[in-house]
């Protein structure tokens, strides 16, 4: 085996500084077995929060496997040291692990087999139904702990839980609860930006249940307290405005005149809300190549939760895109660091239409 001696000097042959590389050496030696299969299994050992994709990856370099060797980061020696260590498996791959977006649209598929729609009415039993807790959801769902929770808290939005089990509030209830709060609010001259929770909970807990009651401020506003401790909610008046029109849009069930959606809608939100059509994006889709113009219910949680066949989707809805209304369909689907253009440059094509730039179309034949 080498010595430092014998590395100090094949340096100086080479006429590289010692002091310009690491002060750790290492002599490598092959053991008496050397693997050419090297079994991954013992090696990936990690919990994730997140998800990944495990990918197979090909080098052409040659990978040592060297039990008990450090990085240079993991060294504590500052003087010049000489280590053996023995070669126990070499490879031409590696894997590498890549973020992953949960698909999570089944985990509102399955709470909606069951929503929850309000307490029973007297002797009336609650409907029949599947409920799961967290575990079950677990079991159903490609996903961690922590993303399901996470999504659970954007679905239905703090701690929605049942006796145990998760479960999702039906969209009419929601806009009862809401209705109610927004009522109380007008009558009692309230600010939107200052909304005391006590005091709702106190005037309608004999309508519904104050837990739910709670989880509707939630929804739609912003918890804070001011200084002598009470809490208070500033609703938001784009959740609000959208939610009104996503109610609209699903009882009319097919396109709406967009001037005589903007009249009723502006009619239906609270007295001093201003609804716009940025509020809707991601929810509806505007057509303006009609005469004229229409407004239908399209949301995003409806889309295939795959690239290729949202894309297929989209572009089999409209044949034709303009970047600014396609960007909010396509926006969940990008990954670390990827933007929407990216997205789009790979699996659309841009063309110019009417003067205008960013007009999109599939770059692969649609399928309906």
């Amino acid at each position: 085996m080498r010595t430092l001696e014998e590395v100090q000097a094949t340096l100086q042959i080479a006429k590289v500084k010692e002091e310009d590389l690491q002060p750790v050496s290492y002599c490598l030696s092959f053991g008496d077995y050397v693997s050419t299969t090297v079994s991954w299994s013992w090696m990936i050992h990690f919990q994730l929060t997140i998800s990944v994709l495990i990918i197979k990856q090909d080098t052409s370099n040659l990978l040592l496997f060297v039990p008990g060797c450090k990085s240079p980061d993991e060294q504590i020696s500052a003087s010049p040291q000489l280590m053996h260590a023995q070669i126990w498996g070499f490879s031409n791959c590696y894997w590498e692990l890549r973020r992953q977006r949960p698909r999570l649209k089944k985990l509102k598929k399955l709470l909606m087999e069951n929503p929850y729609d309000g307490p029973a009415v007297g002797m009336q039993e609650e409907a029949p139904g599947l409920k799961y807790t967290m575990d079950d959801l677990l079991e159903r769902i490609q996903a961690s702990r922590e993303e399901i929770e996470i999504e659970n808290l954007y679905i239905v939005k703090h701690r929605p839980v049942f006796v145990g089990f998760w479960r999702i509030l039906d969209f009419d209830y929601k806009m009862k609860l809401l209705g109610h709060v927004t009522q109380l609010v007008d009558s009692e001259s309230w600010s939107f930006s200052r909304v005391p929770l006590s005091a709702c909970l106190e005037e309608l807990g004999s309508l519904e249940p104050k837990a739910m009651i709670e989880h509707c401020l939630n929804c739609y506003g912003r918890r804070y307290s001011i200084e002598d401790g009470q809490v208070m909610y500033a609703l938001d008046e784009d959740k609000v405005c959208r939610a009104t029109a996503q109610l609209l849009l699903q009882k009319k069930k097919c396109r709406f005149n967009l001037s005589e959606f903007q009249e009723v809608w502006q009619q239906s939100v609270p007295e001093g809300m201003s609804a716009r059509l940025d509020q809707l994006r991601g929810l509806a889709l505007l057509d303006r190549s009609t005469k004229p113009e229409t407004i239908s219910l399209l949301r995003e949680e409806d889309l295939p939760e795959d690239t290729l066949e949202r894309f297929n989707s989209l572009f089999s809805l409209r044949e034709k895109w303009m970047q600014d209304d396609i960007e909010p369909y396509i926006q969940d689907l990008c990954g670390e660091k990827q933007t929407t253009g990216a997205l789009l440059t790979k699996h659309a094509r841009s063309s110019v239409q009417s003067g205008f730039k960013g007009v999109y179309n599939s770059r692969r034949p649609v399928s309906n």
